[in-house]
């Protein structure tokens, strides 16, 4: 009753009604919903899209190697499938494993999945006549197990649902899975559950899913094991479709059998909130095996023999946040900073990413950028870089003819450039004033990136240090500058003038140095010994490159920054 050899997207039906159940289910997935998905089906990326997943599926079917994490080939297939709908086409499925020689004496079903905390509200709210329970959803491999007269003697494969393999032999060498059950018990006892990599103390938010599935679909592939193999088997059984009607009953039996995970971590519970709290019970805390999210079942259901291999409407799975994501790129935002290095930003689509909505990444640099070559219309996968931090990971697919674009070039911007507002230097510039006024500058508190842009706005700002001579009337020209902000800037930007001669020339851009080496023989700072430094003068200070010693010289012959420095200490200070 899992959906764990790649969840409900992965499954084969024979049948049209099937294939239609599969494309419903797609289409009600969680998904960063553009404007209109079938605005402009670019049948290049959709070529790159179907390649990628067919590789991805061979690698997986064939060698039992995940080369992405589910969660981003679900998404793959998602989007693969809307694109067939804006076609007209059929959506294709494929399976995780063929059938094998054995009939399930139950069918193993799959798992529908909820995409937030209100879908899962909603579904439970529809079921408040059963009780509910939430379980890990442990992300290994389904297997069907048959005990007679409480001896092991068969168990199967997940297949496809209605015929699996013979993995009998394997298991009778874990001895992590019970071969024979404690008395009583029925004549025949059916359980369905997932094999997983035993692990020690896997906190699911930290490791993610650290090979887990890949590496027990490896050993259950092997033709025979050691006994250090067997030992690195788990099961954690989450059915047994033929027991007693209530949840509470199975428990007490299976805990009785010895399957002590299964009971401990089936909870019952009656809201939404309370499953979300086992969900971040399990992905922040310790288990002894990988997880990607939590099912929550009813207690009652069909008797076994009327279960079908697709989702049953007892059962639905909330999966992890996702830590990697597929993100179509709706533009590329290139920002100078105030040193003059081009950042390049991608604003996506929203996309979810670890229960957030991610809509911008930065590329960290112009050289990451050429590298890719990442246009409007491309689909990139994204990450969490130290969990909290959106970082681009790579290129899926690539629109086909490429967009155009603006490309600012990096010889046009140093450390010195963009000290007036001119054409292409307004990020530049604004990133200048946001320095300038921040706790590294002159710490004008209340005085950030958004003032300074209605200053822009207002057309108040040509140069750096216009701000110092306007009145408070013109402030108030600014879009939501009223009186009483107006004069409080103003009584800021006055209080300026006060700042000492090491604050303002940090303010201004002065590379970062040491404050000592602003110092001359008398252990004070002057303006007219800084400027009559050399390189070399620079360069014998402690802590100061050749870079470094070039790019002060340079900044102290400004020929801009001069004139500044002489309207605030006087041509002739000392």
């Amino acid at each position: 009753m899992r959906d764990s050899d790649r969840d409900v997207s992965m499954f084969t039906y024979p049948s049209v009604g099937r294939q239609l159940l599969i494309f419903a289910l797609l289409s009600s997935l969680a998904w960063p919903l553009l404007a209109d998905e079938c605005r402009s089906i670019d049948e290049a990326s959709r070529a790159q899209l179907e390649a990628r997943l067919a590789e991805w599926d061979a690698a997986y079917h064939e060698r039992g190697e995940r080369l992405v994490d589910d969660s981003l080939y679900d998404q793959a297939r998602q989007r693969l499938a809307r694109w067939q709908a804006c076609s007209g086409e059929s959506s294709a499925t494929t399976a995780h494993e063929s059938d094998g020689p054995l009939d399930h004496p139950v069918v193993q079903t799959g798992l529908a999945k909820l995409g937030d905390r209100d879908a899962v509200a909603r579904w439970m709210q529809r079921r408040q006549a059963d009780s509910l329970w939430v379980q890990p959803k442990v992300d290994g491999v389904a297997v069907t197990l048959v005990y007679e007269d409480g001896q092991l003697v068969q168990a199967i494969s997940r297949g496809d649902g209605e015929r699996g393999s013979d993995w009998l032999a394997h298991l009778r060498q874990a001895p992590h899975v019970a071969q024979r059950l404690t008395a009583p018990y029925p004549p025949r006892v059916v359980l369905q559950g997932e094999l997983y990599r035993r692990l020690e103390d896997h906190i699911q938010a930290e490791h993610g899913s650290a090979g887990a599935r890949s590496a027990i679909i490896g050993l259950m592939a092997r033709h025979a094991w050691q006994d250090e193999i067997g030992a690195q088997v788990g099961l954690f059984v989450w059915d047994w479709p033929d027991g007693p009607p209530e949840m509470r009953q199975r428990l007490d039996r299976l805990a009785a059998w010895g399957f002590s995970d299964s009971v401990a971590m089936t909870q019952a519970v009656s809201r939404a909130d309370e499953v979300a709290a086992w969900r971040q019970r399990w992905y922040r805390g310790a288990l002894p095996f990988a997880t990607d999210g939590v099912v929550v079942r009813q207690s009652q259901r069909p008797h076994g023999e009327a279960w079908q291999p697709a989702p049953p409407a007892w059962a639905v799975a909330w999966k992890h946040p996702a830590q990697q994501a597929l993100a179509e790129v709706r533009g590329v935002e290139f920002r100078v900073g105030r040193t003059g290095q081009i950042t390049p930003v991608l604003q996506l689509y929203p996309t979810a990413l670890d229960d957030r909505t991610i809509r911008r990444v930065s590329l960290g640099s112009l050289s990451q950028w050429q590298q890719h070559d990442i246009r409007p219309g491309d689909h990139v996968t994204i990450r969490l870089a130290g969990l909290t931090i959106p970082q681009f990971d790579a290129v899926l697919t690539r629109r086909a003819p490429r967009p155009h674009l603006d490309v600012p070039g990096a010889e046009a911007f140093h450390h010195l450039s963009c000290l007036r507002l001119t054409p292409n230097c307004e990020s530049q510039f604004l990133a200048r004033l946001v320095w300038l006024s921040g706790q590294d500058g002159l710490d004008m508190a209340g005085i950030g990136e958004g003032s300074w842009q209605r200053l822009i706005d207002a057309g108040l700002l040509e140069e750096l240090l216009d701000w110092r001579n306007l009145s408070p009337a013109q402030l108030q020209q600014a879009h939501g500058v009223g009186e009483v902000r107006a004069a409080q800037w103003h009584a800021l930007f006055a209080d300026s003038a006060e700042q000492s001669l090491p604050r303002w020339l940090a303010a201004l851009g002065m590379p970062r140095i040491a404050p000592t080496a602003l110092q001359d023989a008398n252990g004070e700072a002057t303006l007219i010994e800084l400027r009559q430094r050399s390189a070399a003068d620079w360069h014998a200070q402690a802590g100061i490159g050749e870079i470094t010693a070039e790019r002060l010289v340079a900044f102290f012959t400004d020929p801009h920054i001069n004139l500044w420095l002489d309207s605030l200490f006087g041509s002739a200070e000392g």
